[in-house]
């Protein structure tokens, strides 16, 4: 079996790509409606998009361009009643249109239509993707229960080393589904080359199929080599425990013909979400959603694409309607939070996340997010006293848990009490040494209150050798020399700190202090006046920066001593 079978599954997903992005239409189909759907389009705002299509079709209803580009916005939105219209117009106009062909079969797949999705496959030919087709092919024989016709189309497979690496996967998944365990737990433990764990989902039907078999030891150890060294996956986790207190576990990870159609088209969305090919994952991602509702794993994937695109209040939908009792709950409450306030909505989010507290405040990442969504807020007392939950349920604090002292430590510093913030920071770098975030913002923060400046330097100068390529920790570095009075050594590295973060006005600010101190006064001006080009900005005090620019720092400095800037 494939080394790298993600790898070969996208090349092989390239190799007949849907044609998904926005078409330019003819210089004839030019009109206001069509002009304004194609910039709304450039945009990924989809539902003014397919708004805009609908009035363009409206005067030209056979027109190819738009029927293509307006069924995309449908799927992209997940508005499968109005893409199903619109993909047998298409088909009409264009028969085997990629486009058309994917969203009907989608739709007779949802459906249980396998007769019908199988015709619409066969017309197809070659103009649909070799590994979806030939999965899908297997998983229409499936549903049409015809078990063998089933595994011989798997076994069909043999093209490329993708081919047969997913074409067994499935195959296994069919049998499985069939009841022949043993058949299906050969094929996935994969021989010589090792076990098809093509991906998360083949590590969880693997563990759920040894089960089947009383092997739920066997299962444990391989969930457990599976987590290994990467962060902990919930559900998974949850499974492994369940199997490890000796639960009954069933094989549902497939429970029907569509569940494995959805399955593929899940594929072939991971394997398609790059820069180039988002929007066609994203039609993938939303068809098995529409095959299989619960397929948490697919409105994840959509949410993250809708995310990248910014279209944050479809993410968000995305995300909404998982069940309490699923173990993907947890994971997509915190993430709709998060759409909730990229899309303008931060109460929103913080309405989900104290809900989500309430009915799993036992769960460190619950309180951690909640006390994130404050902080970002400003309601740094608030996010303090969340924070402190968050800790007390981590108990004997390991290294992991420094960012709770750290984001604890913060919310004090910003509330006003820094004897607490300190002992945070000194805690967190107890945990964690030498960790640069908390090395930094302990370091600037003594610097901004004069305290200790020898002790902040050296923290400072570590956090920058550690992260040579940040901004802001170049710009402390420069501003604890500066107010040390090392003007000439602090010139370097805040020119440097500008050149990391060029648009920061707080950074712009402290580097035409550091230039007015070595005699460049016309440059340090340049750069104040950037800094208010930037602003208003947190710690930023334009009416100070208008002051130096029409009196001169040490004129400002005289009147006002107690501050360097």
């Amino acid at each position: 079996m494939p080394i790298q079978p993600a790898s070969l599954a996208r090349r092989l997903a390239l190799a007949v790509l849907l044609a998904a992005a926005a078409i330019p239409a003819g210089a004839e189909s030019l009109s206001g409606a069509y002009l304004a759907a194609m910039q709304a389009d450039y945009r990924n705002d989809y539902p003014e998009a397919a708004a805009y299509y609908d009035e363009a079709l409206a005067a030209d209803p056979a027109n190819l361009r738009l029927l293509t580009n307006a069924t995309v916005a449908r799927v992209a939105m997940g508005d499968f009643a109005a893409a199903r219209p619109l993909a047998d117009r298409l088909e009409a106009v264009a028969p085997n249109n990629q486009v058309a062909t994917l969203v009907r079969l989608g739709d007779r797949i949802a459906a249980g239509d396998f007769a019908a999705a199988g015709d619409i496959l066969t017309k197809a030919g070659d103009t649909v993707n070799p590994l979806l087709g030939g999965l899908i092919a297997g998983w229409i024989e499936v549903g049409r229960e015809d078990f063998p016709a089933a595994q011989a189309r798997f076994d069909a497979m043999r093209g490329n080393d993708a081919l047969l690496a997913y074409g067994q996967y499935h195959k296994a998944l069919a049998l499985a589904l069939a009841g022949d365990f043993v058949s299906a737990e050969a094929l996935m433990a994969g021989g010589d080359k090792g076990p098809l764990h093509l991906n998360r989902s083949a590590v969880v039907a693997h563990a759920e199929i040894l089960a089947q078999l009383g092997r739920e030891a066997d299962a444990v150890a391989m969930i457990d080599a599976a987590m290994a060294g990467g962060q902990p996956d919930a559900p998974l986790l949850d499974l492994r425990n369940r199997l490890a207190a000796g639960e009954e576990v069933p094989f549902d990870q497939v429970a029907s013909a569509k569940d494995g159609a959805a399955e593929v088209f899940l594929t072939l969305a991971d394997a398609l979400n790059a820069a180039d090919t988002q929007r066609v994952a994203l039609v993938h991602a939303r068809l098995a959603q529409q095959i299989r509702p619960d397929l948490v794993e697919a409105h994840l994937l959509s949410a993250q694409i809708l995310e990248d695109e910014g279209q944050f209040a479809l993410a968000t939908d995305a995300l909404a309607g998982v069940a309490q009792t699923s173990p993907w709950y947890v994971t997509t409450e915190i993430r709709r939070a998060a759409t909730q306030r990229s899309a303008g909505d931060p109460a929103a989010g913080i309405a989900t996340l104290t809900a989500l507290a309430k009915s799993h405040g036992d769960m460190i990442e619950v309180e951690s997010a909640l006390g994130d969504a404050l902080r970002a807020e400003e309601k740094f007392a608030e996010a303090a006293e969340v924070y402190t939950r968050a800790i007390a349920l981590a108990g004997d604090p390991k290294p992991a848990h420094w960012v709770l002292y750290y984001s604890r430590g913060i919310s004090y510093e910003r509330a006003g009490d820094w004897p607490k913030a300190e002992a945070d920071f000194r805690e967190a770098l107890t945990l964690e040494p030498g960790q640069p975030l908390v090395l930094n913002y302990l370091g600037y923060s003594m610097v901004e209150k004069h305290e200790s400046l020898d002790e902040a330097l050296g923290m400072i100068e570590q956090a920058a050798e550690a992260k040579p390529d940040d901004g802001y920790i170049t710009d402390s570095l420069g501003w604890v020399l500066y107010r040390l009075g090392r003007y000439q050594d602090a010139v370097k590295p805040m020119l440097h700190a500008v050149e990391l973060t060029p648009d920061d006005a707080v950074i712009n600010d402290h580097l035409g202090d550091v230039l007015w101190k070595v005699g460049r006064k016309r440059e340090a001006e340049f750069q104040w006046r950037r800094a208010l080009s930037f602003g208003p900005a947190d710690d930023l005090d334009m009416d100070r920066i208008r002051k130096k620019l029409a009196e001169g720092l040490d004129k400002v400095q005289a009147e006002d001593p107690g501050k360097d800037g």
